[in-house]
């Protein structure tokens, strides 16, 4: 056994007391080391530590006198170990178990546990071992990579001979099993390396992926070593190395995180991150530095998933042998259909760089292939290492290239592959740039290519007419659409530029403008994916954080989109954008703003002279005369309905859908007392997938303060509210709001509780409530200093501001109790909350129902930076 190098030994007699304090000088001494030293030899030193103490302790328990050997498996097994790793041992014993035997073992485990080593034990005969192994894979594949420690040597080569000759799973099983143990666990990781916290052990390319082609080789090979996989010609040597630099870098991250949590730690959380980074030895200050830590993680595992995904296959092909068995016919005289793998029919197949297009082309005519042969995966790596220019600096290229996008299929598995083996990057020059870029931030939840990537499927899914009904109206576009792959260019290019600094829409117009005129697109398709790149993001921002029953908001969107044909575009790359984003993200409510947004925009574009007055007194016109037939139909009178509505305002009319309208009214009319005011509801009845609150009550001052309170106190978060008053004093409050989760508030028993409270502080019986809820864990690692906008408006009785700050619990109650300090009424409130960042829009009013002065604005902005700051 070889000696550690840390230079630190065992004392001996050891007691708890002295073996603690000699953990704690080599966990120090670790720290240290971990700067310079070999990330390999740092593993193995703390493994040959750890063998010194049990050999060490096995001496002391007297277990040298039992029937025993003390065999390490598991990740300890492979004689790596991290600081806070298990430290899995099993007790080999032969016949019953003495009494004396098992209270030895008892202490000595005790002991280890008492040094607050994480240790896991099983003590089993060889036929325990057997059974155990043949009834649970796990324990299979933890004793396949079993290091003997000391105890017994016969017991020992009797359980190698056991692990060689009768081990209870054949290869083909073992590989099946291990192949669907990969598949579930990447399934619990949505099937992708982009976690924005991911798992350095478990997540797709994480180190479990190349443990796993370990452990299969192990099975079917009967060996120890991965040079193996060279011997028998299923990995070359070059691509065996890759393999180990990937796992080092990973070994390295996740040896820094455990040195960092003082804990066993897989996850790379957001609290870490940057410690992390600073030990890894990155030297750029905080975002900067996290964002290129993970930009090497994201290209690390996205190698590893290759080579995964390479390797088990020429495993299958072996194992399984049934490559015979498959349908097989040639495309061409470079490619076939295997099955339903798309195959190399030679090894020069990559030698004219238009090839490697000319393969993707084939998987688009060939629906039926479902994913690439091994060998020609490797084939498709060796070719782009040989690549000494972009692809589209070929002619012959940048007609393929766009072949492919304008193929019905192109965007499918096509674009997927020539995405996952990296082409895409050898074809842009600009999206190599984007590779792996992580934007250090809660909105978004992929790297900015894997996010591009979902957008372009996202866009290509919207003709599938199984998902028709999920999304018709982008359906309904992109049928009638007459050149669908400018829409997916501009979704290339729409993020392209981020991480370069400056503006990323500026950025990309530019690079869409040089692509168009490098593939002699028309000056007008140019111009139309210029546009959309430098715009992509207004229709988000527009239906979210703008009033869009405003005419004036709606006017001034129709203006810079210009044209039917700019809108339309723009509405489906904007679906497709908000859902590639963040999976959390895309809800009913957000598709119902941008579909009104739309439809208002479609419409004032169509009329020949726009007149926004008028499209409001037709809405208002077309929501009453709906509103009146759904409360007819319920059997109430037109006097009723008349003598009601005409105590309410024309903006009630034109802000809310008939069915809303016709559900407040049906409630307010069956109110025949003040005093059982306020009248609370909660339902869904514009079917947005939302909850909305609707109050009506007798003049509150400071509404909207108390009830953020209550929901705050429940876990709801506000998404949109109006503030609407009546002719004869009564308001009427409408808020949407949604749980924590992103999900509406459906249980009864909770809505209940809601109303309760909220009839509690709205009719005086108990104040509203005021104590904070702590920041949650993600958001501690975030600052968002807080920063006041005016938006201009022609309105005189109303101000608008845009206020963006760190997105915590309570923020809209603290808002509130600003404006209510300083006499100010919220006419209206778009919500929105972009990863750790608010940035939502409030419309006030003084109480004499004028918009504020330069003073009166100065003031408001002074004092939310200093309440909300002050945290």
């Amino acid at each position: 056994m070889s000696a550690s190098v840390s230079g630190i030994t065992w004392p001996s007699p050891l007691t708890i007391a002295t073996g603690r304090a000699c953990l704690e000088r080599y966990q120090h001494w670790s720290a240290e080391a971990f700067v310079t030293a070999d990330i390999e030899s740092l593993l193995r030193d703390r493994s040959v530590m750890i063998d010194a103490l049990l050999q060490q302790l096995w001496q002391h328990f007297e277990l040298t006198e039992q029937p025993l050997t003390l065999i390490a498996v598991g990740g300890f097994g492979r004689g790596t170990l991290h600081p806070h790793s298990d430290i899995d041992l099993l007790f080999l014993h032969q016949g019953p178990l003495s009494a004396q035997a098992s209270a030895a073992i008892t202490q000595y485990i005790q002991f280890l546990w008492d040094l607050h080593l994480d240790v896991g034990h099983s003590v089993r005969t060889l036929e325990d071992c057997v059974r155990e192994a043949q009834a649970d894979v796990s324990v299979a594949t933890s004793l396949l990579e079993q290091r003997y420690i000391c105890g017994c040597a016969d017991l020992e080569r009797d359980f190698r001979q056991f692990l060689h000759s009768d081990f209870p799973w054949s290869s083909s099983e073992f590989y099946e099993a291990k192949q669907a143990e990969q598949d579930q666990r990447h399934t619990h990781y949505h099937s992708t390396s982009y976690n924005l916290e991911p798992n350095i052990k478990s997540s797709p390319g994480g180190l479990r992926d190349i443990q796993t082609i370990g452990w299969i080789a192990k099975r079917h090979f009967h060996t120890q070593s991965d040079e193996s996989l060279v011997q028998y010609n299923f990995i070359t040597a070059a691509e065996l190395l890759e393999l180990r630099d990937y796992q080092e870098f990973l070994w390295r991250i996740r040896f820094a995180l455990h040195l960092e949590a003082n804990k066993k730690e897989d996850r790379l959380l957001f609290d870490y991150q940057p410690a992390v980074a600073a030990r890894m030895g990155y030297n750029e200050t905080g975002k900067a530095a996290v964002e290129a830590m993970m930009k090497d993680y994201f290209n690390a595992v996205v190698g590893v998933n290759e080579l995964n995904d390479m390797l088990l296959q020429f495993f299958a092909q072996t194992i399984l042998s049934n490559a015979n068995e498959l349908e097989s016919y040639a495309i061409d005289a470079n490619f076939k259909v295997l099955g339903k793998s798309i195959a190399a029919q030679h090894d020069d197949v990559f030698a004219q760089p238009a090839t490697l297009l000319r393969f993707f082309i084939a998987i688009a005519n060939h629906p039926e292939v479902r994913y690439v042969r091994a060998h020609t995966i490797r084939l498709l790596r060796n070719a782009r290492r040989e690549l000494t220019h972009p692809l589209s600096d070929d002619p012959e290229c940048r007609q393929l290239f766009l072949q492919l996008l304008r193929h019905p299929n192109g965007c499918g598995l096509a674009f997927e592959r020539m995405h996952r083996h990296k082409i895409l990057a050898h074809y842009l020059p600009q999206w190599a740039q984007i590779v792996g870029q992580m934007q250090f931030d809660l909105f978004h939840a992929y790297t900015v290519d894997e996010h591009t990537f979902r957008l372009v499927r996202n866009l290509y899914s919207y003709n599938d007419p199984a998902l028709a009904d999920d999304f018709p109206l982008c359906a309904e576009i992109m049928a009638d659409m007459e050149k669908p792959e400018l829409l997916y260019l501009a979704g290339i290019f729409h993020d392209i530029a981020k991480g370069r600094g400056g503006d990323h829409s500026e950025l990309g117009e530019h690079d869409a403008r040089n692509f168009g005129l490098q593939h002699q697109l028309s000056e007008a398709d140019t111009d139309l994916i210029a546009w959309l790149v430098r715009h992509h993001l207004i229709m988000s921002v527009t239906a979210q954080k703008r009033d869009i029953h405003d005419p004036e908001v709606i006017a001034t969107f129709a203006e810079t989109v210009a044209t039917v044909e700019r809108l339309e575009y723009l509405y489906c790359l904007t679906v497709a954008d908000i859902r590639a984003t963040n999976s959390s993200l895309w809800n009913n409510w957000k598709a119902a703003l941008l579909e009104n947004l739309y439809s208002a925009t479609r419409a004032a574009l169509e009329e020949q002279q726009p007149s926004a007055q008028r499209q409001v007194r037709q809405r208002i016109t077309e929501h009453k005369s709906h509103a009146m037939a759904l409360l007819l139909s319920a059997g109430y009178t037109v006097q009723r309905i008349q003598e009601l509505w005409s105590r309410f305002t024309a903006d009630y009319f034109l802000r809310h859908q008939p069915e809303q309208i016709a559900w407040h009214s049906q409630h307010i009319l069956s109110v025949t007392d003040d005093d059982v005011l306020p009248l609370i509801l909660i339902g869904d009845e514009n079917r947005q997938g939302t909850t909305e609150l609707f109050i009506y009550h007798l003049e509150h001052e400071h509404l909207f303060a108390e009830v953020a309170a209550v929901l705050d106190n429940q876990n709801l978060s506000i998404h949109d509210a109006q503030i609407l008053a009546t002719r004869d004093g009564f308001v009427m409050d409408t808020f949407v709001v949604l749980q924590d989760d992103g999900q509406p508030l459906t249980e009864p028993r909770r809505i209940e509780s809601l109303k309760q409270d909220l009839h509690d502080v709205l009719r005086g019986r108990r104040p509203a409530p005021s104590g904070q809820r702590r920041l949650p864990r993600r958001l501690r690692s975030f600052k968002v200093p807080t920063a006041v906008t005016f938006v201009p408006s022609k309105k005189s009785h109303r101000t608008a501001f845009e206020l963006t700050a760190l997105d915590r619990p309570g923020l809209i109650a603290q808002i509130a109790r600003v404006l209510q300090r300083l006499e100010l009424n919220i006419l209206a409130a778009k919500i929105t909350t972009v990863g750790e960042q608010a940035e939502d829009l409030f419309i006030i009013a003084t109480e004499d129902n004028t918009a504020l002065d330069d003073e009166q604005k100065a003031q408001l902005r002074r004092q939310l930076i200093t309440t909300l700051d002050d945290v």
